[in-house]
């Protein structure tokens, strides 16, 4: 199922009429969106840096997304709840376990994001920094779709 094919599903069940984002997480897009459909992933984070170079907008609060995997199929719709912005070397013990990856601890969220956002900097020509901004969003699921699977295209 497409991102706009759910999206329509969830509005006519729901009643919603609201602009909303499609998009999949980063570095692995299945495992990362199958988190967020079994609740166990309710935040992520971006570095603000990268949305000031785009010029696009930050998530909002009540704001909507369709969540994808990495073969642009919807997995489900989340509402943002919170979007607040720290220095790398603040984000919080609880914001990582939100995140729900690893052992969802603080050091392991700063290892993992410290990697990514420096690869992701340095393809903009940017310098990743611990004092640099960034986008912490929690959400909820609103929305899972009936259809989704889990692609498995790695040995893990």
């Amino acid at each position: 199922m497409t991102g706009p094919e759910l999206w329509a599903e969830f509005a006519a069940k729901t009643g919603v009429n609201a602009d909303y984002d499609g998009w999949a997480f980063g570095d692995d897009p299945d495992g990362l969106a199958a988190l967020v459909r079994a609740g166990v992933k309710t935040a992520t984070s971006s570095a603000f840096p990268l949305y000031q170079l785009e010029g696009g907008p930050l998530p909002k609060t009540g704001g909507y997304s369709v969540i994808l995997d990495s073969r642009e199929e919807a997995v489900c719709v989340i509402r943002t709840t919170k979007v607040y912005t720290v220095p790398f070397r603040a984000v919080s013990p609880d914001h990582a376990r939100k995140e729900g990856e690893g052992d969802m601890s603080l050091a392991h969220w700063r290892a993992v994001h410290r990697r990514f956002f420096a690869r992701e900097l340095a393809g903009a020509g940017l310098v990743f920094d611990e004092d640099m901004p960034v986008v912490c969003e929690e959400f909820e699921v609103v929305y899972p779709s009936k259809r989704f699977t889990i692609h498995q295209d790695k040995e893990c």
